[in-house]
């Protein structure tokens, strides 16, 4: 049934587009959308492509198989998702995908790196995505109460707003951890800094990702991070050289994990240069180079109009005169 509504919406999609001159149509995302434009570009027989970034590949994935075949090119996010796409779907020409990192905004040059050491604070986790089962903030709840059995002086503070807020704050009043564990909401992006700024550990404990912003964003400003050896992540957090990583739903690795970087941050040297810092300072060089924003856009740039390159598209000039809402959806 969503198949056949998404086909009818798809025809609407062309309708729309018909008069536009458009030769290609590039969607992100695999989920309903990819399916819309695919039938909309082929009513107006224009080229079709897509990017995959995470969950759409590897939760949800509704007629991938005939999506990518229909596809031009796919472009996907990690070689990791590149390596899956190949693995499942073998008949796939492997030209066809091409892998495009995503990055965050980077300021160059010299930057402040690790906490004030002279005025040891609480010891601060912080952990930011929407409040969504896949992120799995129960279970970064559960080695919060794990944590404050062992003795460990903490606070964790959990950004972002979601479905799951309720079933959370439960678990947190279930576990007695009020004083430690805190629910932020949404928090602007201007706010975002300071946040950062004050967190001794980035936390991630989602169930499935591509290659997290919320991880970029983090090592750009030289913080810690510690996540979960899944898909993407690896290629940007190399263990003890960027951040660290645990073993995929593991409470143990994780509580283990967080204890240990809380006791070599308390016994860094508070005038020199220490391992901590090092890693830090690695982690903004990693983003700098492979993660950073505006350089991928560009290179994604270049590829894209090579791959959907049409000597007669190049001589048209039009543009968008107003803002149409199922076209936002593509």
């Amino acid at each position: 049934m969503k198949a056949l509504l998404h086909t009818l919406l798809g025809a609407y999609y062309a309708v729309l587009l018909q008069e536009r001159g458009v030769d290609h149509v590039h969607v992100h995302h695999g989920y309903f959308g990819s399916w819309i434009a695919l039938v909309g570009a082929r009513l107006l027989g224009a080229g079709f492509s897509m990017t995959l970034h995470g969950s759409d590949l590897l939760l949800s994935g509704s007629y991938l198989d005939t999506k990518i075949e229909s596809s031009r090119f796919c472009v996907t996010i990690s070689e990791y998702n590149q390596r899956y796409i190949l693995e499942h779907f073998p008949a796939v020409d492997h030209g066809k995908i091409v892998v495009s990192r995503l990055g965050v905004e980077v300021e160059e040059g010299p930057k402040t790196l690790g906490a004030d050491r002279g005025a040891r604070r609480t010891f601060t986790l912080l952990a930011v995505g929407r409040l969504h089962a896949v992120k799995d903030h129960a279970f970064l709840i559960r080695a919060c109460t794990r944590l404050r059995d062992c003795g460990l002086d903490f606070e964790c503070w959990i950004a972002g707003e979601g479905p799951e807020r309720r079933r959370l704050e439960i678990l947190i009043r279930e576990n007695r951890l009020q004083g430690q564990v805190t629910l932020l909401g949404h928090v602007s992006r201007s706010q975002m800094d300071a946040l950062y700024g004050r967190a001794d550990v980035v936390v991630l404990t989602s169930r499935s990702e591509g290659i997290p912003l919320v991880l970029m964003e983090a090592m750009a400003r030289g913080r810690i991070v510690l996540a979960p050896a899944i898909t993407g992540i690896p290629e940007l957090v190399a263990p003890g050289k960027t951040g660290f990583l645990y073993a995929p739903g593991a409470l143990p690795d994780l509580v283990g994990k967080i204890l240990h970087l809380q006791k070599t941050m308390c016994a860094e040297d508070r005038n020199g240069v220490s391992r901590l810092d090092w890693i830090r300072h690695a982690a903004r060089v990693q983003v700098l180079h492979n993660f950073n924003r505006g350089k991928n856009l560009n290179q994604f740039g270049d590829r894209f109009l090579e791959l959907v390159a049409n000597p007669e598209a190049a001589t048209q000039d039009w543009s968008c005169a107003h803002e149409d809402f199922v076209l936002q959806q593509i």
